[in-house]
C-alpha cells in the first residue's frame, strides 16, 4: 500500500522559552532627515512661543516699576503734559528733599515706623512658624489633625475679615492705637505655619533627631542648634513673604492706629494721594516719590535672601 510522503516540519519554538541570549536582535532603524527635521522645527517654535511669553510677562511686570520711576524725575509741569513713559527732566534730588523735609520729615518717620512693625513682627512670625511646623510635622499628640484642619482653614479665611474681631478685642485690653496693635498679628500667621511644617518634613531627617535624642540633647536644643539650621532656606522663605505682606499691609494699620506718629508707610501715602496742592506743596510728586522710596527695602530684601535660597537648592542637589 503506497505511503505518502511527509514533510519534515520545523519545530516552532516559543519566544519566551528562549535565553535572552539567544533572541534575535531586533534592529531599530533612526528616523530619517525629514522626522528629526520636523521635531527640530516643531522645537524651535515651541521655544520661541515660550520666549515670547516670558518677555511679555517680564514687561508687564517691569512696566509699573519703570513709570515709576520716571514719574519720581519729574516735577509738576512734566508730570501732566510730557510723555509719561519717558524723562522730562531730571527733578529727582528735589523731590527727594520735598519728600524728607514735609511736616518735619514725617516721612522718614513713617518708614522708621514700617520698618518696626515688617521687622520685628516677621521675625517672631518666623520662629513662632517654625516651631509650630515643626511641632506638626514630627510630634504627634491628640488631636493633632484637628489643629492641622484649623491651621489650614485659618489661612483660607480672608485677614480683612479678622480685623474687626481684632480690634474689638484689643479694644477691650487698651491696645488700639498702640505698636502691639500692629505686632501681634504679625506673629501669628496660619499660612507660614503651613509652609513651615511643609519643609520640615521634607528637610530634616528623623534619624538626625533621634541621634541627638540619644545623645542627651533637648528638644529646645535640638530646635535652635540642628532644625533651625537646616530650615534656614524655608525660614528665608517665610520671613520674606511676612516681611512683604506687613511692610504693605494697609487694612489692619488704618484699623487700630490712630495719630499720624504712629502710621505706616502705606498709611502715610495714602493719606497724601487725599490731597492735591497745600501751602505750595505738590502732594502728588511727594506720593510717587514716597512710593519709589518704599519699593527700595523690599528689592534689598530679596536680594540679602537670595544666598539662602542658593544654598537651599545646592544642599538639595546634593541630597
Amino acid at each position: 500500500m503506497p505511503t505518502t510522503p511527509t514533510t519534515p516540519t520545523t519545530p516552532t519554538t516559543d519566544p519566551a522559552s528562549t535565553p535572552p541570549d539567544k533572541r534575535p536582535a531586533i534592529r531599530r532603524t533612526a528616523p530619517g532627515p525629514a522626522a528629526s527635521g520636523f521635531s527640530s522645527r516643531r522645537r524651535r517654535r515651541s521655544d520661541r512661543f515660550v520666549l515670547a511669553g516670558l518677555v511679555l510677562f517680564s514687561a508687564y511686570s517691569v512696566f509699573p516699576v519703570w513709570w515709576l520711576i520716571v514719574a519720581s524725575t519729574k516735577d509738576q509741569a512734566g508730570l501732566y503734559q510730557t510723555n509719561g513713559l519717558w524723562f522730562s527732566g531730571m527733578h529727582l534730588g528735589a523731590n527727594l528733599r520735598q519728600v524728607s523735609t514735609y511736616n518735619h520729615g514725617i516721612f522718614l518717620h513713617w518708614v522708621a515706623n514700617s520698618f518696626l512693625y515688617a521687622g520685628v513682627g516677621s521675625l517672631g512670625g518666623t520662629v513662632v512658624a517654625m516651631a509650630a511646623g515643626y511641632g506638626l510635622a514630627r510630634f504627634e499628640f491628640p488631636g493633632k489633625s484637628v489643629v492641622f484642619a484649623f491651621v489650614v482653614g485659618s489661612f483660607l479665611v480672608p485677614t480683612a475679615m479678622l480685623t474687626l474681631p481684632l480690634y474689638l478685642l484689643f479694644s477691650k485690653i487698651g491696645l488700639v492705637d498702640t505698636p502691639w496693635a500692629v505686632l501681634l498679628p504679625c506673629f501669628v500667621n496660619p499660612f507660614s505655619v503651613y509652609l513651615a511644617k511643609v519643609y520640615t518634613e521634607s528637610a530634616v531627617p528623623w534619624e538626625v533627631v533621634e541621634a541627638a535624642r540619644l545623645d542627651g540633647a533637648g528638644e529646645l536644643r535640638i530646635f535652635v542648634s540642628i532644625v533651625l539650621r537646616m530650615v534656614s532656606t524655608g525660614g528665608a522663605t517665610v520671613f520674606l513673604l511676612a516681611f512683604v505682606g506687613t511692610w504693605n499691609s494697609f487694612f489692619l494699620p488704618l484699623t487700630m492706629l490712630r495719630g499720624e506718629q504712629k502710621w505706616t508707610l502705606t498709611l502715610g501715602l495714602f493719606d497724601w494721594t487725599g490731597r492735591r496742592m497745600e501751602s505750595g506743596v505738590d502732594f502728588t510728586t511727594l506720593v510717587l516719590t514716597g512710593a519709589l522710596l518704599s519699593v527700595i527695602p523690599l528689592a534689598f530684601m530679596m536680594i540679602a535672601m537670595r544666598r539662602y535660597w542658593r544654598s537651599g537648592v545646592a544642599m538639595g542637589a546634593l541630597k
